[in-house]
């Protein structure tokens, strides 16, 4: 399934094949959690802005329009008309983002809908028989995930909980990938790390769910209130701990200089809003930095919002134009906004890629992880 090409130090290129196709890595995942990316895009978009894998997420889909439904539409790739690989999360992260409306048992987590109040049961059992519904070509294990900092003893017993979780994860897929009505008997199963800041909980936990012998690995509880140097510092000791022939995912990460570093730390594959969500703000990522579009400085700048980027917004719209819808408050605006930023993102793996295939990967970091870094304004 996941094939190491070459290394760069710790940096790795590599291949994962699976079910629904085959893609190169490391990569970036573009975050559809309700099953289209914020700012009006849809699966189509995707595709001409090189997105390699769409994310969604469990329990938004099974809130509405439900996972029941999803599945009778043929799963979410059918339902999207996305044809690549999909990789759905747990609902593991509503644990903590959620947090205000839900109540952790042993058995699972009882929610208050976001959307109605309605009452809402997840477990290990139940995130892994809607993920099968939605039928995604990789399903994340149901964790929890604890905000940082956290006192030592409630993230121990966490780490704990979440390893109990993922072995119900397992056999439940296992079950479930068994049955002849199943959508995707190749349903693959990542499970994911705990342990907040704690490097003995880390390696702890890590070295426990390797024993699994899972299709992949992700690293979670990470941009969840601790710094990027404690951030770094976790993934300095975690990736050796992870299994060197499998895919190492870092969930919820992060800024352009945030994957190239994770990168140099052995990170295969990424995920995170950011994108998105700054761009419906008016923030874009160019290969010169970090631009504000609503600074004076563009009120008639003709020039394209990045001229290194071939973009379908670089090619056709001005910085000027783009300011100005965001001023009139255009929806048009955060859809133009999204398609660049993650556009660049999905360069920007790309150019990582061709780096490491050329063994320039150290100097390509260098150079872009402190310019990317960078604001313009």
């Amino acid at each position: 399934m996941f094939e190491l090409l070459k290394t760069e130090n710790s940096a790795r290129r590599g291949r994962l094949t699976t079910v629904h196709g085959t893609v190169e890595t490391p990569f970036f995942m573009n975050v559809a959690t309700a099953a289209a990316i914020k700012g009006g895009i849809s699966a189509l978009d995707l595709e001409e802005l090189k997105c390699p894998v769409m994310l969604c997420n469990t329990y938004h889909l099974h809130i509405r329009p439900s996972d029941a439904v999803i599945r009778e539409m043929g799963g979410l790739r059918m339902f999207t008309r996305w044809e690549k690989p999909l990789l759905t999360d747990s609902g593991g992260f509503q644990v903590f983002s959620l947090a205000k409306l839900r109540r952790i048992k042993e058995e699972g987590v009882y929610f208050s809908s976001h959307v109605d109040g309605k009452k809402i049961f997840m477990g290990p059992e139940e995130s892994m028989q809607i993920q099968s519904n939605l039928a995604s070509t990789i399903a994340m294990a149901f964790d929890e995930c604890v905000e940082n900092p956290a006192p030592y003893e409630y993230v121990k017993k966490s780490a704990e909980m979440t390893t109990r979780w993922l072995v119900r994860c397992k056999n439940e897929l296992e079950r479930l990938n068994a049955l002849d009505c199943t959508l995707n008997k190749n349903q693959l199963l990542f499970g994911i790390n705990q342990g907040g800041t704690f490097k003995d909980l880390r390696i702890e936990h890590m070295r426990e769910i390797t024993e699994l012998d899972l299709p992949g690995y992700a690293i979670g509880g990470l941009a969840v209130g601790e710094t990027t140097d404690v951030m770094y510092e976790v993934l300095d000791y975690i990736v050796d701990e992870m299994p060197f022939e499998k895919p190492r995912y870092l969930m919820g990460v992060g800024t352009p200089s945030n994957l190239i570093e994770a990168v140099a730390r052995g990170i295969d594959m990424f995920d995170c809003v950011m994108p998105s969500r700054n761009a419906r703000h008016g923030t874009v990522f160019t290969w010169q930095g970090i631009m504000r579009l609503m600074n004076e400085r563009y009120i008639t700048d003709d020039s394209p919002l990045d001229p290194e980027c071939d973009c379908p917004v670089c090619r056709n719209f001005s910085r000027a134009y783009l300011r100005h819808l965001f001023k009139a408050g255009e929806h048009l605006a955060a859809r133009l906004g999204v398609l660049h930023n993650l556009y660049f993102y999905n360069t920007l793996m790309e150019r990582i890629q061709e780096a490491l295939d050329n063994g320039e990967f150290a100097q390509f970091r260098a150079k872009y992880s402190p310019l990317l870094a960078q604001k313009r304004n």
